[in-house]
């Protein structure tokens, strides 16, 4: 499907960025240009506030019940 058409949870963002952050590591890359420094910045603050949210201790599994949940809700984006 559409790649740009769905949002995403908090939890999702959660676990992008610390699969970004561990794919880093374990490349182990240190020259960057300084686009590439901005963007290390923006995913340093965002993962560092969303790591004091609840979604931290979520899993793939309560999101989706929670989604299934609230599908007879028919809540909009």
């Amino acid at each position: 499907k559409d790649a740009n058409a769905a949002l995403l949870s908090n939890f999702e963002v959660y676990q992008l960025l610390t699969d970004l952050k561990q794919q880093r590591k374990e490349s182990g890359k240190t020259k960057q240009s300084s686009g590439q420094q901005n963007l290390n910045t923006i995913m340093y603050e965002t993962l560092k506030y969303i790591s004091k949210t609840p979604c931290r201790y979520q899993s793939p599994e309560t999101v989706r019940e929670f989604l299934a949940a609230m599908k007879d809700h028919k809540l909009t984006k």
